[in-house]
């Protein structure tokens, strides 16, 4: 059907979707999405990252719009870069987090993204942030974007303190497969990223490796 300015599917909002985790253990944090980028019933990319860096040892998990949220991580990233250059050291988890924060609040009415921020910083180990418009605060674990309403019961029983590395990422693993064989604006390939004060490790898990459950 045409209006006087156009088809009505123009002004309509495009729905998307997508899975995201993060989780911190002793030492460290663990990051995981799916890779599925859809527009409504439309899978736009199977295989994109959804875990963007923001410096050595800080990534950011994306959700929402991707260009949305690429280009705040691309606005950090660049400011973080020059924080730590003046400063004269790696910058901490918790500035990445509140830029982030600052941004998403600045722009809430022209900006669709949600990130979850993660990391090590000498000062405070492993930690992950949620932020989400003016919203910040540090979880043990997060998780967002559309399938995170299918695992919700999941990780609330699979999570307790004081969790191993292996564990954690496991619980990521798990956490995902389960999202995606809920959620049909998730899918493809499952993006993991470690990181602890040696480094970060990225892994890729394919969809036939991903853990099966007894309805799959």
């Amino acid at each position: 059907m045409f209006e006087e300015t156009g088809p009505v599917w123009l002004s309509e909002e495009v729905k998307t979707g997508t899975t995201i985790i993060a989780i911190e253990f002793d030492g460290g944090v663990v990051l995981g999405s799916d890779s599925r980028v859809s527009a409504g019933a439309s899978v736009v990319n199977r295989v994109m990252n959804k875990l963007s860096p923001l410096h050595d040892k800080i990534y950011c998990a994306l959700s929402g719009s991707a260009a949305d949220a690429q280009t705040i991580a691309e606005i950090v990233n660049y400011q973080l870069d020059v924080h730590s250059i003046e400063i004269g050291e790696d910058p901490q988890v918790r500035s990445a987090a509140t830029l982030v924060r600052n941004i998403s609040y600045k722009y809430k009415e022209e900006l669709s993204a949600h990130l979850i921020v993660a990391g090590w910083d000498r000062r405070d180990g492993g930690q992950v942030f949620a932020t989400l418009k003016g919203l910040l605060t540090r979880q043990p674990f997060a998780v967002g974007g559309s399938g995170s309403s299918y695992v919700y019961g999941f990780v609330d029983a699979e999570y307790h303190k004081g969790m191993r590395k292996e564990e954690c990422q496991q619980f990521v693993v798990n956490t995902l497969s389960l999202a995606m064989n809920r959620d049909g604006s998730s899918g493809g390939v499952a993006y993991i990223v470690t990181i602890d004060e040696h480094g970060t490790e990225e892994k890729v898990v394919l969809g036939n490796q991903l853990p099966t459950f007894f309805d799959q």
